[in-house]
């Protein structure tokens, strides 16, 4: 799933635990909490939210960094039809994406993304804010949210690629806890927080 940087109180209001469930084909997934956190609500991405959806990613300016264009409606149902089937298609990776909704209201800005890889233990994350949410500090909340969900679940390696040059995205990294590992790949810079595993 392509990681696209823009703009994440540490998670309340999700239960931790069972955290498992199985899909159609007996694969174990991690569960599409709804996570919350002091002004967001991140809620499980469905194809139906693509009508609000294409309005918050409508600016050209989001994809400066990136690359692309706005989606049209269709183009973005079809992409959410396929990340909300939760895995990739050779089955090697675990796709999970949630909209941001502002609290109280539920008004969408953006969304965040996670696609966890080694078994359960390493994720790529990205994060979306539309352009009239921005500077509010609402992705590095998002960020840090996504952060203690996957923090929960046993996560160990948390990883983000931003272009060197995008620092609004790199402030939002820093805040979550990533920190930049001098790698750059493809013209993004690897940002990574890896943590030990948990004593038994």
């Amino acid at each position: 799933m392509p990681a696209v940087q823009q703009y994440v109180t540490l998670p309340s209001g999700h239960d931790p635990a069972g955290f498992a469930r199985h899909d159609a084909h007996g694969r174990e997934a991690m569960t599409t909490d709804q996570i919350s956190s002091a002004r967001l609500r991140l809620v499980p991405l469905t194809v139906g939210d693509a009508a609000e959806m294409v309005d918050v990613l409508s600016g050209e300016a989001l994809y400066a960094y990136t690359g692309g264009a706005p989606p049209g409606l269709g183009e973005l149902r079809a992409r959410y039809a396929r990340q909300a089937a939760g895995w990739s298609p050779d089955g090697r990776e675990e796709w999970r994406n949630w909209i941001l909704r502002r609290e109280p209201g539920g008004e969408a800005v953006g969304y965040v993304q996670a696609t966890i890889t080694g078994g359960g233990r390493r994720a790529e994350i990205a994060w979306v804010v539309g352009l009239r949410w921005q500077g509010r500090g609402y992705a590095a909340e998002a960020a840090r949210a996504l952060l203690g969900w996957l923090d929960a679940r046993g996560v160990q390696v948390v990883q983000a690629r931003i272009h060197p040059e995008h620092a609004a995205s790199a402030a939002v990294a820093r805040r979550a806890g990533l920190r930049p590992s001098g790698v750059v790949e493809y013209s993004e810079q690897l940002w990574l927080r890896d943590r030990p595993p948990a004593a038994r």
